[in-house]
């Protein structure tokens, strides 16, 4: 047994005090650099302009749409609002947590895969003669 500064008795276990975590080391394990973040930031915010660009211009497009070009842009719209979400998330100070900054990676990587899911499904569907206007402009 040992006593601590107060003179309290407790048993030393050697384990215990290798899984001990002191005050302010557990909170600097579990955040996300802020640099790191704002280059997060920045590559996401050019991916979400890249997608805005692309629907602006298919909804520009003269001519009448196929139901293969409303499920494509279906899509894609889906797609950018999880990456608009994903955005929004990260510009909060508390997405340095590296919970949330995860979580908000997660939906941008889910909004970029429907937004790539939507220029596919328009192609095959050009390709096999279902496309409408959305690849002729």
């Amino acid at each position: 047994m040992r006593s601590d500064s107060c003179g309290s008795d407790y048993e030393w276990n050697p384990t215990m005090a290798k899984d001990a975590v002191r005050p302010g080391e557990h909170d600097a394990q579990k955040r996300v650099d802020s640099t790191f973040r704002n280059g997060s930031i920045t590559a996401i915010g050019v991916v979400v302009g890249f997608s805005l660009g692309f629907l602006s211009r298919w909804a520009a497009l003269p001519g009448e749409w196929s139901h293969s070009d409303l499920i494509s842009v279906a899509l894609i719209t889906l797609g950018l609002a999880l990456q608009v979400k994903s955005l929004a998330d990260l510009l909060h100070v508390s997405s340095l947590e590296l919970k949330r900054y995860n979580r908000s990676i997660r939906f941008f990587l889910a909004g970029l895969i429907l937004v790539g899911l939507g220029v596919v499904f328009a192609i095959f569907a050009d390709l096999l003669g279902y496309g409408g206007i959305v690849l002729k402009g």
